[in-house]
């Protein structure tokens, strides 16, 4: 293996090297089996067998070296602006941390969603910590970015709804759910919510009761659970 081989598998730790090379790195046994599985390319792997202890750890992102790496290429639709006829997505707008938008992506895959659109300004979906939060998710979950704005627009000019939490909006546990032919479900900014713009776009507004009601604990839930527990709202309507 080359330095500067290495190098470059070291430089795809930053968004500006995957955007020029296309490529972005997958680590562990599992992920890489997940990635030889899916629609992806894989262009490359390494096995620590193959290539050597010394060599792994100097690729590696992990504390431990792990058996095997991937160089997979991403896919040429991220960017989306076509708006969807029928199903359940979710927006992101403005997730910022990589670790909320693995696991979203990881939620959107165990509850069947048709798909996840993020804002431009949302963390890169292939950002390796976003990767690894996955678990795999990435390469089963349809992800595109576009302009939430505009995307929940078009969701309403064609007679679909549009969600999103706020703190004055209406239980979520006492609203009818789950049964629209296309539904958006807006999961805003971890500090900021849901931006101003968006929520002009937003026709339902829910609200996630704390228990006992009325006597919040904590001053609001992360972005993640609020996911998981709006779509799992969501998905038990349907049960």
């Amino acid at each position: 293996m080359t330095a500067n081989e290495i190098k470059f598998i070291k430089s795809l730790s930053q968004k500006k090297f995957r955007d020029s090379s296309g490529l972005f790195v997958v680590e562990g046994e599992k992920l890489v089996a997940e990635a030889l599985a899916s629609r992806f390319t894989v262009e490359k792997v390494y096995r620590r067998e193959e290539i050597g202890e010394a060599a792994m750890a100097r690729i590696s992102a992990f504390s431990s070296p792990s058996p095997a790496l991937a160089l997979v290429r991403r896919p040429d639709d991220l960017l989306q602006t076509d708006i969807p006829s029928t199903g359940l997505f979710l927006a992101l707008d403005g997730i910022r941390d990589p670790g909320n938008l693995g696991t979203i992506l990881r939620i959107a895959d165990w509850f069947g969603l048709d798909g996840v659109y993020a804002s431009p300004d949302t963390v890169d979906v292939f950002n390796p910590k976003v990767v690894q939060a996955t678990m795999g998710a990435i390469f089963r979950v349809k992800f595109h970015y576009a302009e939430i704005p505009s995307l929940c627009k078009g969701v309403l000019k064609a007679d679909g709804k549009v969600y999103g939490t706020f703190l004055d909006g209406e239980n979520l546990y006492g609203k009818e759910l789950g049964r629209d032919p296309l539904a958006v479900i807006v999961i805003g900014n971890e500090a900021g919510g849901i931006s101003r713009e968006t929520a002009a776009c937003v026709s339902d507004r829910l609200y996630i009761p704390p228990y006992p009601v009325g006597d919040p604990g904590s001053e609001s839930l992360n972005a993640a659970v609020a996911t998981a527990v709006t779509v799992a709202e969501f998905r038990r309507r349907l049960l």
